[in-house]
């Protein structure tokens, strides 16, 4: 698995291959702790991914914000998927396949990537295979493709479910030479085509999460030169941003739009408050030449650049936190419940302060939706 420097030491939480030893934690950490000890040193990975609303659970008893819990949310997928692919290779190298060909690394992408995770992801992941040799294509392909199925199908049956729109390692379409890559995005990048902007959406975000570091590291460096040139592929990017509607009506007051609501008061915030701020953070970052994923990161980017404002800035991030604080506590509560975790909040539940904020937090975003497609 390839370990990540993170700067707080929440972030080593789960850098290693074992799970955490609660011994080893403070007793200023206890909620932590005895979450831990319920996990117990050697779950199986259907059980470790059961645990991860305890997890929440107990960071939240810590007051950790909910920025935060995301990322360790995100980190403990990627312990996940390190824990799915080790399975995967020790059992073809039992069935003969033998050791990895060549090279590779496994993308998780999405908010995976962006370190953004909340509850009850499904799976958005390819892989970038060092280049080899046409002749040799059958043979190397084809033990990327089983590796990509197996790892995959476990991370299924672990409870982290395929996805609908087959963005997964285990199809040819995501599991690509590097150079393949490279050539994939120079096509999608050329021209004004929504379908071709809408794929390479879903790859911009992107992070290795086993493997070969340096394989992802050149695709963005190849994404970082291509991108403040594609002009057309940019203004085709920011008209797709419509299609990202922000929960308010035209006075400016709450207002769920979505037909699949459950009811009046839900208001889908993902669909709604999340994703047009991701999107729009990430359409200006990619015109500026920002490399950085995490939305939060990109933003105090872009001030760097002269983009954006601090104040601005400071707004949008604390937007972002909210947003994610109002999502993760509803899942929980849901989950407590009986209920699947879902991104729809019922905003009767909350207080008038609360919904006020809730109001400020979108006109903000719908004026940085309006900003973005300005360029």
């Amino acid at each position: 698995m390839r370990l990540l420097h993170r700067a707080s030491p929440w972030r080593s939480l789960f850098a290693d291959s074992e799970c955490p030893d609660p011994s080893r934690l403070s007793p200023l950490l206890a909620p932590l702790r005895d979450a831990l000890a319920e996990l117990g040193p050697a779950p199986t990975l259907p059980d470790a991914h059961a645990w991860q609303p305890r997890l929440v659970e107990a960071l939240t008893r810590l007051d950790l914000p909910a920025w935060r819990i995301s990322q360790l949310i995100s980190d403990h997928n990627d312990w996940l998927y390190g824990r799915a692919i080790q399975l995967a290779q020790s059992e073809m190298e039992g069935q003969g396949w033998g050791a990895p060909p060549v090279t590779f690394s496994v993308l998780i992408m999405g908010s995976g990537a962006r370190q953004e995770s909340l509850l009850a992801p499904d799976q958005d992941n390819g892989m970038i295979i060092a280049d080899y040799p046409d002749s040799r294509h059958i043979e190397i392909d084809g033990y990327f493709q089983a590796l990509g199925e197996r790892f995959t199908d476990r991370l299924d049956q672990a409870g982290i479910p395929l996805c609908s729109g087959h963005v997964m390692a285990r199809w040819p379409m995501w599991r690509k030479r590097l150079s393949e890559w490279g050539e994939q995005l120079a096509i999608w990048t050329a021209e004004r085509r929504t379908k071709r902007v809408q794929q390479a959406n879903i790859l911009l975000d992107f992070r290795s999460v086993h493997g070969e570091g340096a394989l992802a590291d050149a695709l963005a460096d190849r994404v970082a030169r291509l991108m403040p040139k594609a002009g057309l592929f940019l203004d085709e990017m920011g008209v797709l941003l419509d299609e990202l509607p922000i929960a308010l009506d035209r006075f400016g007051r709450l207002s769920g739009s979505l037909e699949s609501a459950p009811h009046e008061h839900a208001i889908n915030l993902k669909q709604q408050g999340l994703l047009p701020l991701v999107a729009a953070a990430r359409l200006l970052s990619l015109r500026h030449g920002v490399r950085e994923i995490d939305t939060r990161e990109r933003l105090a980017a872009l001030v760097v650049k002269e983009v954006l404002s601090a104040e601005r800035c400071r707004a949008l991030t604390a937007a972002l936190e909210r947003l994610q604080g109002l999502l993760l506590a509803e899942q929980c509560r849901r989950l407590r419940t009986g209920h699947g975790a879902d991104a729809w909040v019922d905003v009767s539940r909350l207080g008038e302060d609360q919904r006020m904020l809730l109001r400020l937090d979108l006109q903000q975003i719908r004026r940085f939706k309006r900003r973005a497609k300005r360029g």
